[in-house]
């Protein structure tokens, strides 16, 4: 039986600033004394920073300092928006970083994945720990919850599984309590932990999934993402025109477009909701009062065209060095590589002596699978792609998508068309 518990996701861009945080307060003080779970994110462009971070440690830049100056700078920008002059947060957030300086002192682990998720959650600590004093400043009882001691996951550090088992007993004995007084529970998005106490993160974007795996487990009556946009569109309002509000989707069309790169929710979001029939809505934080996009079961099927855009592909050209055919042990050799360094293939094609595939371009694995590759494989690269997807596509506006652009692969299904494109380059007289 559904609880009258309701989930809320605010991202990165409801809290980029104080008069974001404000406006978070503004909303969830409509639900004061309602059972009500928040999960935030990093603040604004928080983790990008925080990769750089990384980036500069890991290859020695000289830059660490630099580069977590920016950051600490927003959150104190932040803070001072928000709470008088030695308000009791501003010693919190110093032990937050204090808590991580480890992480660039000698002898450091040469484990990138296992060091990134260690760094990279000082995000959702810092963002959580200020809104939430916030909150409470406004007189909105709110308890933050580490979601470290909630949320249990493997170890494969940047993508974690979940052991639903333990995070369950942790939901009901850590969270429903204190959402069952009336009072707010705030958790970090993105972040869980290992059985030994280290911090995993879910994959990037995955406060959606956080929010969606307590709502499963609270049984919750709905699951609401707080959005810069009106709900889910039928494209980026940042890179087409004419877009227009979808007002529902099934669960199925949604997975699919998530698979697909839409990037409106992450993909592992809709199944937990699937499992117990919870409804999740996408609403405007900046227009709270609007009706956004309904997502789940007994929907109607009948879409406009939707168009998904991921940048920054590359095509992976993998040829045997004997000229012998890719056949099935050829093939199972590759797919393992590929699953071992957790490269998601999104379009593949093969030939007799080759293997085409398009993926996310993040170098470090793929020359991890260069290197594993090399003896047996020839493997050249083709950068600054994209990949396109149009759901329910029509052909006019299939060609107004490849208008000016070469197609370098193409592959088209009953409902879906997905095509890997590059610019032509503009000859011109010289």
């Amino acid at each position: 039986m559904k609880k009258h518990v309701f989930v809320f996701k605010f991202g990165g861009a409801s809290i980029k600033d104080a008069e974001g945080v404000r406006n978070v307060a503004a909303i969830l003080e409509k639900y004061r004394g309602k059972q009500v779970i928040i999960v935030i994110s990093a603040s604004g462009k928080t983790t990008n920073h925080l990769e750089e971070v990384m980036y500069a440690h890991f290859n020695r830049t000289g830059q660490v300092n630099e580069k977590l100056d920016v950051i600490k700078n927003h959150h104190r920008r932040l803070m001072d928006g928000l709470f008088d002059p030695g308000d009791p947060i501003y010693e919190e957030v110093e032990a937050l970083y204090r808590e991580k300086d480890w992480i660039f002192e000698p002898p450091a682990s040469d484990d990138y994945d296992m060091i990134y998720d260690q760094l990279v959650s000082l995000g959702e600590l810092l963002s959580t720990h200020i809104v939430a004093a916030f909150l409470n400043r406004c007189g909105l009882d709110t308890l933050w919850v580490d979601a470290r001691s909630v949320i249990r996951t493997d170890a494969t550090y940047r993508e974690s599984q979940i052991d639903w088992e333990t995070t369950q007993n942790q939901v009901n004995s850590l969270i429903k309590p204190v959402v069952e007084e009336g009072r707010f529970v705030l958790v970090q998005g993105f972040i869980g932990s290992t059985a030994e106490g280290l911090t995993t993160t879910l994959g990037r974007e995955g406060s959606d999934f956080t929010a969606a795996i307590l709502s499963y487990c609270m049984d919750a009556e709905k699951m609401v993402i707080w959005k810069d946009v009106e709900g889910v569109l039928t494209g980026d309002p940042r890179l087409f025109k004419n877009v227009t509000k979808l007002p529902w989707l099934s669960y199925k069309e949604a997975i699919e477009m998530t698979y697909y790169g839409a990037s409106v929710i992450h993909p592992k979001t809709i199944k937990p909701l699937q499992n117990k029939n919870i409804p999740l809505y996408v609403q405007s934080f900046i227009h709270p009062e609007t009706e956004g996009t309904y997502i789940g079961p007994d929907v109607e099927e009948h879409y406009p065209p939707i168009v998904i855009l991921d940048k920054n592909q590359t095509l992976l050209h993998i040829a045997t060095r004997d000229f012998s055919f890719v056949v099935e042990h050829h093939m199972a050799r590759l797919f393992k590589v590929f699953a071992d360094l957790r490269i998601f293939i999104n379009m593949m094609r093969n030939t007799a002596i080759s293997f085409t595939v398009c993926v996310p371009n993040i170098p470090d694995r793929i020359q991890k699978l260069k290197e594993i590759l090399e003896d047996e494989y020839t493997v050249t690269t083709e950068d600054d792609l994209e990949l396109l997807t149009i759901r329910h596509y029509e052909e006019n506006v299939l060609k107004s998508m490849t208008r000016g652009k070469i197609v370098l692969m193409e592959e088209r299904l009953r409902n879906t068309v997905q095509l890997v494109i590059k610019d032509i380059p503009l000859i011109e007289r010289i």
